[in-house]
């Protein structure tokens, strides 16, 4: 599956599945999110777990990538969940494109790719996170139709906090 698009602002594009060859420029794009996110010292994933992961015998993720002159500017990369009430689903991890690319109409046509992707396989749900403080993200996902949950915080457990919880149930 892959998309071209060419935009008023003369940017050609082009909208791909992603490959495991792909996957040193994703992690550079996932660092730069990290960055962004004021978390650069938090990516602990290397370029061999994301080949693994996602292009080994069984897949966890599926990732987007977009492309100009061959240069990775932009990926959305998400993975399969499954709601007990409304059965499968996807959650979109990372939408993200590189600084100098954004406000070209990248970013929404990754996230359609995701959606449509979805759409095609069925599922009955797509969800995802954003910071409370990333008002230009909200706001695109607003424009895009999304409801943003305010009613729901994000649990999560790193393995010490594994560790920890299963040490004091044993």
């Amino acid at each position: 599956m892959s998309y071209l698009y060419k935009l008023i602002m003369k940017t050609s594009f082009s909208i791909r599945k992603a490959k495991a060859s792909d996957m040193s420029a994703v992690l550079n794009l996932i660092q730069e999110l990290a960055t962004f996110e004021k978390e650069p010292e938090a990516v602990i994933v290397t370029e061999e777990d994301l080949i693994k992961h996602g292009f080994g015998k069984v897949s966890l993720f599926t990732c987007f990538v977009a492309e100009v002159d061959n240069q990775i500017v932009g990926m959305a990369l998400g993975y399969p969940r499954y709601s007990t009430w409304k059965g499968p689903t996807l959650h979109l991890e990372d939408l993200i494109v590189t600084d100098s690319f954004k406000g070209k109409g990248i970013g929404k046509a990754l996230f359609s790719t995701f959606i449509r992707f979805g759409y095609k396989q069925g599922v009955k749900r797509i969800e995802w996170a954003v910071l409370d403080w990333n008002t230009s993200a909200i706001d695109f996902y607003i424009r895009q139709g999304a409801s943003i949950l305010n009613d729901w915080r994000v649990a999560q457990m790193d393995p010490k906090a594994m560790h920890q919880f299963i040490s004091k149930t044993q």
